[in-house]
Order: structure tokens, then sequence, then C-alpha cells
């Protein structure tokens, strides 16, 4: 008999497939398989349809327009078509500035890095203790050579969120192009991103109950004009010519219900995600935890906290047979140099040494306290 699997609380990491997506996506890989662009027979036209009805279904959740969608292999992607897309139009029009933060995913810092060795200014704005930064220091930053501000929508690490409501208004009568990296916060955290001064969000499936391999850059036009974006690919002009290749209707089939399925049950996937951080919150308490960041400011879905005198890696194998979880970025854990979130935000050696985080989702069930106690004694 094999032993019970423990409490998976890595949803900030990857989201397991909803099984409703899940059938839908099958569906479309064995008996509705089409190509969208064959468009001289029923299969391809149903497929173009599913298409279409992702499109739909993505846009509605930032309030946009369906032909604003450019479906992507996943935010990663779609960070880079964001920035290094622009940087032409930067270049062609002396805009050779940009302001982001400290914070930022790789799949951000990394593309600023590239344009920083061809001869881009970039501004790295860093956060305080409570994990945001702040707004009047971002837009302070902002110069009339800005071509572009990206700041991320939540946190990936604290689950923090960043002020792009203040950011965007004080953004109101500025040219310069405003981009969020939305992976965290797409379908969970919704009013930030309906904001219409948001011109690109870039958002990823395998975070919001979909597949891996799929995601989205919505181009959100202002003054009836798309951001002048060059693609990074080229050959077959699919997805405005933004992104070639043939549609994974599947895949962005599966993308358009879970974003569907995140609006309808919005309400109730919040509260649940919010009883759960309530007993994390009190575990955490009852075991002498301190809180990165400040909880006021975080979504209801991740938290991150250190114990004192206590190294995460050590933790986390102590928990493995009852709590799955990280100690940071899925995407560097192959790294164990100390968060460069955590770091940017002053904390202490001994609290970064010690951070771990825990995301679940509305269905998350937190093993009993005593349990996790228990495996832990040995620590504390």
């Amino acid at each position: 008999m094999n032993p019970p699997k423990p409490a998976y609380f890595d949803y900030a990491a990857t989201t397991p497939v909803d099984p409703r997506v899940a059938e839908l996506i099958m569906n479309l890989m064995i008996e509705e398989f089409g190509n969208a662009g064959s468009r001289t027979h029923e299969f391809g036209t149903r497929a173009a349809r599913a298409g279409e009805t992702a499109r739909t279904q993505v846009a509605s959740v930032v309030d946009a327009d369906p032909a604003e969608v450019i479906f992507t292999s996943g935010a990663t992607e779609s960070d880079n078509l964001a920035i290094l897309g622009l940087a032409a139009h930067g270049e062609a029009h002396g805009l050779r500035h940009i302001v982001s933060t400290s914070i930022e995913h790789k799949a951000v810092l990394e593309p600023l890095e590239f344009l920083a060795e061809k001869g881009f200014t970039i501004d790295l704005i860093s956060p305080n203790e409570s994990g945001a930064v702040n707004a009047d220091d971002v837009l302070s930053a902002v110069r009339e050579d800005t071509l572009l501000v990206s700041v991320m929508h939540v946190n990936n690490e604290t689950g923090i969120r960043q002020p792009l409501d203040q950011i965007a208004a004080g953004l109101s009568d500025s040219p310069t192009f405003f981009h969020t990296d939305a992976a965290q916060g797409f379908g969970k955290d919704l009013a930030p991103l309906t904001n219409k001064r948001l011109d690109l969000i870039s958002i990823s499936g395998h975070k919001v109950y979909a597949s891996k391999g799929v995601g989205a850059l919505i181009t959100r036009r202002r003054n009836r004009e798309l951001p002048p974006l060059t693609p990074l690919q080229r050959g077959g002009g699919q997805e405005r010519g933004m992104r070639p290749g043939t549609l994974p209707v599947n895949l962005v089939a599966g993308l358009g219900l879970s974003s569907a399925l995140a609006l309808e049950e919005a309400a109730r996937r919040q509260k649940a995600c919010e009883n759960t951080r309530l007993h994390v919150l009190e575990l955490f308490a009852s075991l002498g935890a301190e809180i990165n960041g400040d909880p006021d400011l975080s979504v209801p879905h991740i938290v991150n906290a250190s114990f004192p005198g206590l190294d995460s890696e050590a933790v986390i194998l102590a928990l493995r047979e009852v709590l799955s979880f990280s100690n940071g970025s899925a995407c560097t854990s192959a790294s164990y140099e100390p968060s460069h979130v955590l770091t940017a935000m002053g904390l202490s050696d001994d609290a970064r040494r010690g951070a771990i985080r825990l995301s679940w989702s509305h269905d998350s069930v937190l093993p009993d306290s005593t349990i996790i106690e228990k495996y832990l004694k040995i620590l504390l």
C-alpha cells in the first residue's frame, strides 16, 4: 500500500489542470483535432471557432477586446514579446529608457538585461519591507525618453500586490507604455487588470488551472492604436503576425475555459482561499514564524514566512512527507543563491535563509497543525 501523498501547497509554481478543462483539451486532441488555419472543411472551421471562443473568454477577465489577445506559450514568452517587441519602436523614436522593479520575475529582468547590453538605460525600483514598491518612486523615475514601465501585478515569492492602479493614474497623460507580468494574479485578483491604462498584460495558463505551454499577451489599444510591437519570430503570420505557428487549439481552448471558470467562480474561490490563509497564518504564529511582507497587501493564496534560526531547506525536508511547498520561485529552484526579491526588501540574512513560500488553491486543505508540529519539532 502506497503512503498518502503530502498536501500540495505550491500552487504559485503550478496548478493542476481543472478536470473540466482537461476534458475539453482531450476532446480537442482526439475528436475535434482540426487545424484552425484550414478554411476548406468543417474540422478547420470548428477549430477556428474554438480558438475565437477562447480569445473572448481570456479577454473578458481583463475587460479587453478579443482582438487584443495574442496567444503565446506562457507568461515568459509574453514578457519577452512585450519588452523586446517594443525595442525597435524605442530605438526609432529615441526612447531608450525603461523603468521596472528589482523584484520582477527573471522573465522580465533578463530581457531587460539584454536591452541594457544594447544601449538601453534600465532603472529598477526597489520595494520597502512591505514587499511593494512605492508608486511615486516608479513615477518619479519616468523621463521624456521612457519607452516602458513594467511592474508585476503580484509578486510570485511573497504574494504582495504592487500598486498598479496608482502607477496607471500617474501615467494617464504619458505616452509611455505600461506592462505588467500578471502570471500570479490573472483570474484571481481581478480588478487591477481591468485598468484601461495597462497596455500590455502577460498571463500563463498553468497558474490558473489550464495546461502548461499556453499563455497570452494582452495588447490593449490606446487611442485606437495597438502597442507597436515587432514580432520576435517569423513564419506564417498567425496571431496578427506577432506569434507565428499553428494555433494549439486544445491548449488555448483550455486557457479560455479556465479563464471563464475563474470569472464565474471568483467569489467562492476567493472566500475559500481566505479561509485557508487564516489557518496558515495561525499555524505560522503558533510555530513562531515571521511573515515576510505586509499581510494587508497580500493576495489570499500566497504567504511567505521565515523560521528564525532555521534553514528553509531543512524545513522543507522535515515536512516533505506531509506538505509540499517551496522556498522561492520554481524557475530558479536550481540555484541556492538568496532570493533577489527578499534581498531587495532588505530582509536579514537569517530571514532570507529561513524563508519558505506556501501557496494554495480554493480546494486546498491544510494538514492538521499538530501533525505539522510533530514533523517540525526536531528542528524547533
